[in-house]
């Protein structure tokens, strides 16, 4: 199916199935144990081995030489594999680094041997007992001090993201307003911290390779995989059916898989490898950190006159850049722009996609920019947002929006909130010891649309089988899924089997970047379709006519069951969703209006979140149950991007301290009150025949500077360098009630 024109009235208008709330299919299996993950897969394989990656403890240079002798004789060893003897592996899709093989260190922690035995412990103690020389090289790890030789980058997502953008005169507007901002915001780096680690178990059987891993996008770990073994994809199978959080970590291949499967090849038996988890700080991806400019100019009525983004962030040679510019390409009006990004070079874990790259941490400055500016010209936050509101794309005015709702998000999450009540004048509201403040911000995370496929079968019974490569990282795809099939062909929900995660099944989207739900639903949306056409073609009804209902297939008068269609055996449709140029109209896009409540006490600096919301405008909402968890998980994210994540670098050997979760701070239930999200209901025909767009991202986006800006109301400090932590309070907190 082709969707290259905007979608008229389809079957899942009818919402009986589709966007109600419904308890994940796959619930039971999670909370009893008994859904089968990547390094569990105890049913899977037979007599496994494991393997113990050793991560290299230099950040840059060359492995000299490794003396294995020791660990080669160690109880239960059965191989041990290192970086020396195999060739260097070819970078897979969307990296640059060699995951394992040859001399060259690129980053600390960078996988140099694999100790393979017969239980995990003894890998563990044998792996301790490696003699590793290298050639060190002095470490590039401090991006303020390598920011100054940084050099201009393009983002390699497409052409929204160019290396400069720049409109009109920034310079002479700056210079003519009566109103300006000039300030710089840091936010660092940071792990995504999910709860499964990147874990793989691996088994060959004659010459061909099986692998259990927890891969985001299934074709993509396996295109990366077979071609750094040198396989023909047709000999590699990838299973993903469970997989315990990601935040864009698990986007792309990751060293477990790789040496889990030259691991089983090596002792003949199937070979299960983890990143242990002081290794995924370092040895896997993180957020970059990013150093932020930002001016403003706006007129005295509030009217921003020209916007200025410069971002620099930290990575690999020719590796991702965090588009920090991103969103503030899009999302407020000023006919005058000037937004660029720059890369420094670090020899640090390679910085790649996580949870809403480039639009968190832009958001994060250009949401405290605009408070910052809102104080200046004496206006209210949110009106000041409001005002500087638009409905084109400002680099291309005739490119209009495909449906837009912020100022309702907005105005709708300021009477909810009670916005009225909040006192303009920072740090004037007190409660007992405590400061309290309110803040907001604005949320955008543009809409991306991948082609995705499906297969759907109707079984004699009357029941329904859906196959597709789709995963589901905790985000309800089982759920989403068997909605759709069930709407399209009239039968309960419990009627429908959903099969995920399999390179054997057509070809999905995946799950990341928030593009997941609303393509792999219209992939299924394609298959159900063709499906349709086949049982009316077999009951003798015309396809246009039928409706699909309570196990029912109707035609004016006449109607018949559906498992008729079946009766002398299955009938099987495949079908995938491509896309056309409407985005060449349409900025397709989800936007989002985060309110915060903060407390802070007056004496400690400690700061307690005491209340937010979040009102999202993101299409039509397939399943409000799943999609609200969707949402406050990621507000959860940022209130820990505000107030405590961040990764800590030792420059003297380029690599982050707090690689655990014991040094590492996420947000943990008592940091967390109840947080409210409002779902606006504007279905998007634009964007797919679902309707619907991303939803997993938008919540994070706005939600850490809607803290930032409580805790400068609560207290008259503005922290502009992120995590926003006590000291950075203390000497300056109001200490008189």
């Amino acid at each position: 199916m082709h969707f290259d024109t905007s979608a008229g009235r389809n079957p899942i208008d009818a919402q009986t199935i589709v966007g109600r709330p419904h308890r994940r299919i796959d619930g039971a299996l999670k909370v009893t144990g008994t859904a089968p993950y990547a390094y569990e897969r105890h049913d899977a394989v037979a007599d496994p081995t494991y393997g113990w990656i050793v991560g290299a403890s230099i950040a840059r240079g060359r492995v000299t030489r490794i003396d294995a002798a020791a660990a080669r004789a160690a109880p239960g060893v059965l191989a041990v594999l290192t970086t020396l003897e195999y060739d260097a592996a070819p970078p897979g899709f969307r990296t640059t680094l060699t995951l394992f093989g040859g001399a060259e260190v690129r980053h600390y922690h960078q996988a140099v041997a694999l100790v393979v035995a017969g239980t995990f412990e003894e890998a563990r103690a044998a792996a301790h007992l490696l003699r590793i020389d290298y050639d060190s090289e002095p470490a590039r790890c401090d991006l303020a001090a390598e920011a100054p030789k940084s050099e201009p980058i393009a983002d390699r997502d497409g052409p929204d993201y160019p290396v400069v953008d720049r409109i009109g005169d920034v310079e002479a507007a700056l210079a003519a307003a009566p109103v300006t901002l000039d300030e710089s915001y840091g936010t660092p780096d940071q792990t995504h911290a999910m709860m499964e680690p990147h874990a793989t178990t691996a088994a060959w059987r004659d010459g061909k390779l099986t692998i259990w891993t927890s891969a985001q996008v299934v074709s993509w770990h396996r295109n990366s995989l077979a071609q750094a073994l040198g396989l023909a994809k047709e000999d590699l199978r990838l299973e993903a059916p469970f997989i315990g959080g990601g935040f864009g970590s698990k986007l792309i291949m990751r060293s477990d898989a790789l040496l889990a499967a030259l691991g089983a090849k090596a002792v003949g038996r199937p070979c299960k490898v983890a990143l242990q988890r002081p290794l995924i700080a370092n040895n896997g991806t993180r957020r970059a950190g990013t150093i932020q400019r930002i001016r403003l100019g706006a007129d005295r009525d509030g009217r921003l006159t020209a916007i200025a983004h410069h971002s620099v962030n930290g990575n690999l040679p020719g590796a991702f850049a965090e588009a920090a510019v991103a969103p503030t390409r899009l999302i407020y009006a000023a006919p005058n722009r000037d937004l660029s990004m720059r890369l420094a070079t670090l020899d640090l874990a390679e910085g790649n996609d996580m949870r809403a790259p480039g639009e968190a941490p832009g958001l994060m400055a250009l949401e405290i920019a605009m408070d910052e500016m809102a104080e200046r010209l004496g206006i209210d936050p949110v009106a000041f947002r409001i005002r500087n509101d638009t409905q084109v794309d400002p680099r291309r005015p005739q490119r209009r929006f495909s449906e837009r709702h912020l100022i309702e998000c907005l105005e709708l999450g300021a009477d909810r909130f009670g916005w009225a009540r909040r006192n303009p004048v920072p740090g004037s509201v007190s409660d007992g010891r405590w400061l309290v403040g309110m803040g907001v911000a604005a949320g955008f995370r543009q809409n991306l649309l991948m082609p995705s496929g499906a297969r759907v079968r109707l079984e004699q019974d009357g029941r329904l089988s859906v196959e597709t490569d789709m995963t589901d990282i905790g985000t309800g795809s089982y759920t989403i899924l068997a909605q759709t099939a069930a709407e399209m062909m009239g039968v309960p929900i419990e009627a429908v089997t959903v099969r995920l995660g399999d390179s054997d099944y057509p070809e999905a989207a995946g799950s990341g970047g928030q593009f997941g739900a609303n393509n792999a639903t219209s992939g299924l949306y394609a298959a159900c379709t063709t499906l349709r056409a086949t049982v009316a073609a077999r009951l003798g009804f015309d396809v246009e006519d039928v409706v699909f209902a309570d196990g029912m297939v109707t035609a004016g008068r006449r109607s018949a069951p559906l498992l008729d269609a079946a009766k002398d055996g299955p009938l099987t449709a495949e079908d995938r969703i491509t896309y056309g140029d409407l985005d060449k109209e349409f900025v397709q896009a989800t936007f989002g209006a985060q309110f915060a409540e903060v407390a802070v006490d007056r004496f400690t600096g400690e700061m307690r979140v005491r209340r937010m919301l979040a009102v999202i405008d993101a299409g039509r909402v397939l399943n409000p149950l799943t999609a609200r968890s969707q949402v406050i998980g990621a507000m959860t994210m940022g209130v820990g991007s505000a107030l405590m994540e961040a990764l800590v670098v030792d420059t003297r050997h380029g690599f982050f301290i707090n690689h655990d979760l014991g040094g590492y701070e996420v947000p943990v239930h008592a940091d967390i009150p109840h947080l409210d999200v409002v779902f606006l209901d504007h279905p998007d025909p634009v964007s797919s025949p679902m309707k619907a767009k991303g939803i997993g991202e938008i919540g994070l986006c706005g939600a850490a500077a809607a803290v930032a800006n409580a805790v400068h109301n609560a207290t008259g400090i503005r922290v502009r360098d992120y995590p926003i932590t006590l000291d950075k309070l203390l000497d300056r907190l109001p200490r008189v009630a």
